[in-house]
């Protein structure tokens, strides 16, 4: 296994990659999400591509027009289709034996594969799929998320002798239990323009969700039962729990030998 450096166009621009080197003839198209650049936080992402290039998978990264080392407006997930495009061309050149690209992305990364229709990839890996629409971004956690906390504490006897013991603030609890009664909330735009992405694509597909991420309980609160989810209890959302990182890791592996 190698680490490679390169460069790759994109409508006129100059966009910078790395290609994690291996033999396997199925293939991971790494999206970073946000402004992040293509080593992820803390290099985070470039350590995930190592890993899955040792097991036998080459691995592309990069970074999206106007971020990192690439030229460029940045003009957002919603619009990043062409770069991921142009980033599985690159990578498919660099790596002749492959047959199978699985595209993954956290995020909103997950949100412009399949806002792309699956950017041309043959399989998908979507990771706590963003549907905020940013006008309207809310701290709070949805009303299904404070639920199951609640009933996680009434199941747990040192919460319910904090409770019968008087050491619980009966003013934060009932507004926790007056938000816990409030109605499903509607659909996002963009929550619907992400499903009839998706749609479109026809290749086997993977959503993880990281139980304890608010962007992933907001997803699950109006994204109807599929099938195709996973969840992974008490994850954050960049699973940097020891075992939120070994089953993330599983998935995706799982994913390429599909």
């Amino acid at each position: 296994m190698s680490r490679l450096a390169l460069t790759f166009n994109c409508q006129g621009a100059t966009l910078a990659g790395t290609l994690d080197t291996a033999p396997g003839t199925s293939g991971l198209l790494l999206v970073s999400g946000g402004n992040e650049i293509r080593s992820g936080a803390f290099a985070g992402q470039a350590r995930f591509a190592a890993e899955i290039a040792r097991a036998g998978f080459p691995v592309f990264r990069f970074d999206r027009r106007g971020t990192g080392d690439s030229e460029g407006p940045n003009r957002g997930f919603r619009h990043e289709g062409d770069y991921i495009a142009a980033a599985l061309a690159a990578f498919r050149a660099m790596t002749p034996q492959l047959r199978r690209v699985v595209g993954m992305g956290n995020c909103d990364a997950a949100s412009a594969l399949m806002l792309a229709g699956g950017g041309r990839c043959d399989a998908l890996v979507l990771s706590n799929p963003w549907t905020i629409e940013e006008a309207t971004e809310d701290a709070t956690p949805p009303a299904s998320a404070i639920r199951a906390r609640y009933l996680a504490k009434l199941a747990n006897p040192r919460e319910v002798m904090r409770l019968v013991s008087g050491k619980v603030d009966l003013g934060k609890l009932m507004r926790g239990i007056a938000k816990a009664a409030r109605p499903k909330a509607a659909e996002s735009t963009l929550a619907m323009e992400m499903r009839a992405g998706l749609e479109r694509f026809e290749g086997p597909v993977r959503i993880l969700l990281a139980e304890a991420d608010r962007t992933a309980q907001v997803f699950a609160e109006n994204w109807t039962d599929d099938p195709r989810i996973a969840r992974c209890p008490g994850a954050g959302h960049a699973y940097v729990e020891p075992h939120a990182r070994q089953w993330l890791r599983e998935q995706v592996l799982a994913a390429l030998r599909g």
